[in-house]
C-alpha cells in the first residue's frame, strides 16, 4: 500500500490524534482504578470482613478496561502512523470486542443493579449500626463528604 497523499494525509492524523485521545482517556481510567485499589482509605472502605464483593469487581473492572483502551489506542496510533493494515486490524478487532463488553455490562448491570444497590445498603447499614467500627465509620463519612443518618444526624450537623 502506497503512501496516503492529499485530503487522506489529514484523515490519517486525524485518525491518529483521536487514538491518542483515546490513549490518554484510557491511561486516566486506568489511573483512577489503580488509585481506588490502592489508596489507604478507600481500600479501608473495601475490605471489610461483610464488605460485597461487588466493591473490588468495579475496581478491577475499571483498571482491565483502561488496560485495554490504551491497548487499542496504542493500536490505533502506531496503525494510522505507519498505515499498517495488520494494526488497523487488530484495532478494528478490539473495538468490536469493547463494544461487546459494553452491551454485556449494560445489561449486567441493568439487571443486577437492585441487588448491587441492596448490597452496599446492606454494608453500609450493618457497618454502621455496629458499635465496634467507628474507625471505618468515620472512614466513611470523611471521603464521602457526609456525616450520620438522616434519622441519626451528627451533633454538630445543620439541619
Amino acid at each position: 500500500m502506497g503512501k496516503v497523499e492529499g485530503g487522506m494525509k489529514c484523515v490519517k492524523y486525524l485518525l491518529f490524534v483521536f487514538n491518542f485521545t483515546f490513549w490518554l482517556m484510557g491511561s486516566f481510567v486506568l489511573a483512577v482504578g489503580l488509585w481506588l485499589r490502592f489508596d489507604p482509605e478507600t481500600v479501608s472502605l473495601l475490605n471489610g470482613d461483610k464488605a460485597p464483593d461487588t466493591f473490588f469487581i468495579g475496581v478491577y473492572i475499571l483498571i482491565g478496561a483502561g488496560s485495554l483502551v490504551m491497548l487499542v489506542g496504542f493500536f490505533g496510533c502506531c496503525g494510522a502512523v505507519r498505515e499498517s493494515q495488520c494494526l488497523l486490524g487488530s484495532f478494528f478487532a478490539c473495538l468490536l470486542i469493547i463494544f461487546g463488553a459494553e452491551v454485556a455490562a449494560g445489561v449486567f448491570g441493568f439487571l443486577n443493579k437492585d441487588k448491587i444497590i441492596e448490597d452496599v445498603q446492606t454494608f453500609y447499614s450493618t457497618t454502621y449500626n455496629e458499635d465496634n467500627n467507628s474507625t471505618l465509620i468515620v472512614s466513611y463519612q470523611k471521603i464521602l463528604n457526609c456525616c450520620g443518618t438522616s434519622a441519626d444526624p451528627c451533633p454538630d450537623s445543620q439541619p
